[in-house]
């Protein structure tokens, strides 16, 4: 499945952002989603994930409460709407699919190229 990411700009402190990821190439509801993300200097780290049908989902405790994970199969496009945004934020983020989406940065993912968020203070 090929992936594209959009929606990254910059934003101020307390602002907020939609990101956007299309799939295509194979059906994507056959995936779960995630959201990951890689600050300047750092690792990539987990942000949240989507379960295919979107029944469940989970978040790293550093976005808990501010950010929301979602899907729109239909359209084969998994979201992040991402509020309250602060200048620890700044990242690239990327998107993934797997048929067994985890927390785990997996090189095995599908990856799309990533987007950048950029939060001033």
């Amino acid at each position: 499945v090929q992936l594209q990411a959009s929606g990254g700009g910059l934003v101020q402190a307390g602002g907020s952002l939609r990101l956007s990821c299309a799939g295509s190439g194979r059906p994507f509801a056959d995936y779960g989603m995630g959201w990951f993300r890689q600050a300047p200097g750092k690792e990539r780290e987990f942000v949240a994930r989507i379960t295919w049908s979107g029944g469940s989902t989970e978040y790293a405790d550093s976005v808990k409460g501010r950010f929301t994970i979602s899907r729109d199969n239909a359209k084969q496009t998994v979201y992040l709407q991402m509020n309250s945004l602060k200048p620890e934020d700044t990242a690239v983020y990327y998107c993934a699919a797997d048929p067994l989406m985890t927390r785990r940065v997996d090189d095995d993912y599908y990856w799309g190229k990533g987007t950048l968020v950029t939060v001033s203070s």
